[in-house]
């Protein structure tokens, strides 16, 4: 392999190895990552409480309520973003 082939072949590398370094310390698309987690955590200590409030004794319905009322707001979710009202 001739020095100009060894010189182009190392640039090259270094660049690539520049653009992953600099792919790797993006922050792009980081909120929506966050967004996700929080709302994953909120709605797992939800189903929790539900669950626990529906096993207690003298819970009057809470968790059948909390559950219908969850219910109906992913319907409601789910028929607007299909383009009914």
């Amino acid at each position: 392999m001739s020095d100009k082939a060894a010189a182009v072949m190392t640039l090259a590398a270094l660049r690539a190895h520049d653009a992953v370094r600099s792919r790797l310390r993006d922050q792009g698309g980081q909120g929506t990552v966050e967004y996700v987690g929080l709302m994953l955590l909120v709605a797992g200590v939800l189903a929790a409480v539900v669950a626990w409030a529906a096993s207690q004794k003298g819970d009057q319905g809470i968790g059948k309520k909390v559950s219908s009322q969850i219910t109906k707001a992913i319907d409601i979710t789910s028929s607007k973003s299909a383009g009914g009202h």
